[in-house]
């Protein structure tokens, strides 16, 4: 028994549960933030590019 009544065991016997749950919060957490950054980022060039395209026709059609 341990020196603290075997409640000791019992606590280091799921410190190795919660350390894999939080490394594994943290790795959900970063792939789903750099996930939503880079949709962000594409959405963003669509739109530089729609407006760009957008200009584009506009300027054809005032030429011709």
């Amino acid at each position: 028994m341990g020196a603290i009544g075997g409640w000791d065991e019992g606590l280091w016997a799921i410190v190795p549960t919660i350390a894999v749950s939080l490394v594994f919060w943290f790795v959900m957490r970063a792939i789903l933030r750099s996930d939503r950054t880079e949709r962000e980022a594409q959405a963003r060039i669509e739109a530089q590019e729609d407006a760009r395209l957008l200009a584009e026709a506009e300027r054809d059609a005032h030429r011709g």
